[in-house]
């Protein structure tokens, strides 16, 4: 049985997350105080308490989901003596895939850290607060090629692409305000429901170039070596191990579409996968995984009953 594990990326915050797994484990506590040093803020007891506004902020939110991820992931290590590394693949959405390098050894945690706070501030610098927008459009009908037509009928009014291919069903555009707005009713038209999102800014598109900007300066200082386990990138939605290609992949991911539904697809087929476990806050890419890859098993592990679960199931074979 081939494992991935996925990533979960911004809009799986809640407050609370991350408490549970820090009352029972000493080794949870460890990664979200180194976290906390890296950052110099107090960020795991905004987790724990709130407020959720604050939480939401996508400077907040973005290391946030990562030190869950990586307090379940060390969670697994020392308490039940699954390494993460022993995985086929890895994969994360959006800042996710941050999530899922830190979790192989590829960037340390410190700088995982440091570089999330960053990503998340540079990406709200990028456009004033009510000029972008995004909208996820879904239903049966909603397929990239319909996202994609509805996303060129909105680039008559400025900026408008296809941000996440999520799946069949589930596509985001974003872009400049006019444009998603026109974008939405040619959606509809065309038969799909389209839902703008409650976000700061409009995220992988190119009015993000700014941000790409600060981010490759970043990067380009950030220490990055080979992973231990393969990352299928958003960018290309296959796996990559060179430091050099996945720093280059960072910085195009912040104004590039987030492939998610080819790289589920590619780790379900030529990749063999037959079991994908998501890793940190949430159930977001449980649910596409089901919609995806309905031949594979798809679980979450959010909490310490489901990583010690996860861990006799593993540790047994099964």
């Amino acid at each position: 049985m081939t494992l991935a594990l996925l990533f979960p990326g911004q809009g799986s915050q809640s407050v609370g997350m991350g408490a549970a797994l820090a009352d029972a484990f000493a080794s949870a506590r460890e990664v979200f105080a180194e976290v906390d040093d890296a950052l110099n803020q107090k960020l795991f007891d905004l987790m724990r308490e709130g407020p959720e506004d604050q939480l939401t902020l996508t400077e907040n939110a973005q290391p946030a989901l990562m030190a869950v991820s990586a307090a379940a992931a060390r969670v697994l290590k020392v308490e039940f003596g699954v390494d993460v590394t022993k995985a086929g693949f890895v994969a994360g959405h959006s800042l996710g895939e941050y999530s899922a390098l830190a979790a192989v050894g590829a960037i340390s945690l410190s700088d995982t850290a440091r570089l999330l706070k960053l990503r998340g501030q540079a990406m709200q610098r990028a456009v004033p607060v009510g000029k972008g927008a995004m909208a996820s459009l879904i239903g049966p009908k909603t397929d990239l090629a319909l996202a994609e037509a509805a996303a060129k009928a909105g680039s008559e009014d400025g900026v408008c692409v296809v941000a996440n291919d999520n799946n069949n069903g589930n596509v985001v555009i974003s872009g400049d305000k006019a444009a998603v707005d026109r974008a939405i009713e040619k959606a509809k038209e065309l038969g799909a429901r389209a839902i703008p999102l409650n976000v700061s800014a409009p995220f992988h598109c190119p009015l993000m170039q700014p941000a790409a900007d600060e981010m490759a300066d970043a990067l380009g200082e950030a220490k990055i070596v080979a992973p231990l386990v393969a990352v299928v990138a958003n960018v290309t939605a296959r796996p990559e191990t060179d430091p050099e290609v996945l720093r280059r992949l960072l910085v195009e991911q912040v104004t590039g579409r987030v492939r998610w539904r080819e790289s589920m697809e590619w780790m379900a087929g030529e990749g063999g996968v037959t079991r994908f476990a998501e890793i940190g806050s949430g159930k977001v890419l449980t649910g596409m995984a089901k919609r995806i890859a309905p031949d594979a098993e798809s679980l979450a592990l959010n909490t310490p009953e489901d990583l010690e679960a996860f861990a006799k199931a593993v540790t047994s074979g099964e």
